[in-house]
């Protein structure tokens, strides 16, 4: 399936596109509001600005993909592959990434607030400046992440794996950090954070 194939099947009503393979697409600015793309293949696809607000993204592969700027909210990425994604300025309030590989990804000023992440891999993510406030990090892999200066007040980070994680001036107020594994992690200048 082609974007223009996509695009057109949308603006007819058409809203699942499960499985479809749209590798390297350029869907920069698209419209798909609530669209079903389950197990769909957007690897290095250009999804810049647009707007996935409420679409389901189960397992879809998106390594790689150039999300900048794109609306994520409410989106429904459990599973999903994102390794290695861009995801500056992203808005992915509400999100759900539980489970979802975002090894190496690009969050910096991103809004993941009240977004659950329970359990997904963010191993050398970065999230500079990212909005986490609220969100649920429970059993989440932070290894290596860096959070500079990121917002995580009420955040649950109970059970995460914070070995090697950068939080220099990042925001821990009322954050859970029960069983978290701290090994390792840069607390410089955290904002909220006790010992």
């Amino acid at each position: 399936m082609t974007a223009a194939e996509l695009l057109a099947a949308y603006a007819s009503g058409e809203r699942d596109f499960s499985g479809a393979d749209l590798s390297r697409a350029n869907l920069s600015g698209a419209n798909l509001t609530d669209a079903k793309l389950t197990d769909a293949k957007l690897g290095y696809a250009n999804l810049s600005d647009a707007n996935l607000s409420g679409a389901t993204l189960e397992g879809a592969n998106l390594s790689g993909a150039n999300l900048t700027d794109a609306k994520l909210d409410g989106a429904n990425l459990r599973h999903a592959r994102l390794d290695g994604a861009d995801l500056r300025g992203a808005n992915l309030t509400d999100a759900k990434l539980s489970y979802a590989n975002l090894s190496g990804a690009d969050f910096e000023g991103a809004n993941l607030s009240d977004a659950n992440l329970s359990d997904a891999i963010l191993s050398r993510a970065k999230l500079r400046d990212a909005n986490l406030s609220g969100a649920t990090l429970e059993g989440a892999n932070l290894s290596g992440a860096t959070l500079e200066g990121a917002n995580l007040s009420k955040a649950n980070l109970s059970g995460a794996n914070l070995n090697g994680a950068d939080f220099y001036e990042a925001n821990l107020s009322d954050a859970n950090l029960s069983d978290a594994n701290l090994e390792g992690a840069i607390l410089d200048g955290a904002i909220g954070y006790k010992r």
